[in-house]
């Protein structure tokens, strides 16, 4: 069985060319892989492999300055969900490109999964914001949840900007994946006039751990072969179009348009005659 980790952190992190290196160092050696993402803003990992390897990551990880609260998400597979291990320097851990949003010196208030699911369940008056990609949504949400409707987190801003005035004075509770992108998100909506907006703590991954499918629909859209996980955050049928990289249903593989490693309904191109 093979342990699938996903965390984040932000913050302020220096000689990241060595950090680089002695991370891939560790991951080839263990033969773990995925993807790891590190700024001078902080981290963001998706990484699998054999569990003691992963616990000796995330222990490597606990021991480098302002990772100490590095809370990883888990899940297990049959098959290691990635095909190699990356270590990538980037601006931004999760492109944005608002100047002055800095998760690590400021985030929204966090909301977590049980006392969301308690407001739910009471009918309390909140207004669930999904910050994810339409491609994401498309495979599930929360009940009643608005859509951002958005091709790319950086189109976000202007999404915010289209939402009706009267939502600036509501209880509205963002969520994304795994929380990484209200963080930014949250405190965007803050700026720019929105008076209670809460983050759903861990994304609805630590929802589905915590809460499984209670007021969502659907399942949810990973960044890996996997695709998608549901409730139980077991993988399922969803499968992935090798040329444009859009959810596929077993519904959709059957469209004649769909040719393995070629098309999908979404991005097949009709030949003229």
């Amino acid at each position: 069985m093979i342990t699938n980790i996903s965390c984040y952190q932000f913050a302020a992190l220096s000689e990241l060319k060595a950090l680089r290196e002695r991370l891939l160092d560790q991951c080839r050696a263990s033969e773990l892989k995925g993807t790891i993402l590190l700024s001078t803003e902080g981290i963001n990992m998706f990484v699998a492999g054999n569990p003691e390897h992963v616990d000796a990551l995330v222990a490597t990880l606990h021991a480098i300055p302002g990772l100490a609260g590095l809370t990883p998400k888990y899940s297990e597979s049959a098959q290691q969900p990635f095909r190699r291990m990356l270590v990538r320097i980037k601006k931004e851990i999760i492109a944005f490109g608002v100047e002055g949003i800095e998760p690590a010196k400021y985030t929204s208030p966090r909301l977590a999964p049980k006392v969301l699911k308690q407001w739910l369940d009471e009918g309390r008056p909140v207004i669930l914001y999904d910050t994810r990609n339409n491609y994401e949504v498309k495979l599930g949400t929360f009940k009643g949840a608005v859509v951002a409707g958005i091709d790319s987190f950086r189109d976000f801003p202007a999404a915010v900007a289209k939402l009706p005035p009267e939502m600036k004075h509501a209880q509205v509770v963002s969520f994304c994946t795994g929380g990484i992108r209200c963080e930014k998100a949250a405190p965007f909506m803050e700026r720019e006039g929105f008076e209670h907006v809460w983050q759903l703590d861990g994304g609805i991954l630590k929802y589905f751990e915590e809460c499984g499918n209670a007021h969502y629909e659907g399942e949810l859209f990973v960044f890996d072969q996997r695709v998608s996980l549901d409730p139980g955050l077991r993988e399922s049928d969803w499968s992935m179009c090798f040329a444009c990289r859009a959810p596929l249903s077993v519904e959709e593989k059957i469209d004649h348009r769909y040719v393995e490693n070629e098309s999908c309904p979404y991005c097949f191109k009709a030949t003229e005659q």
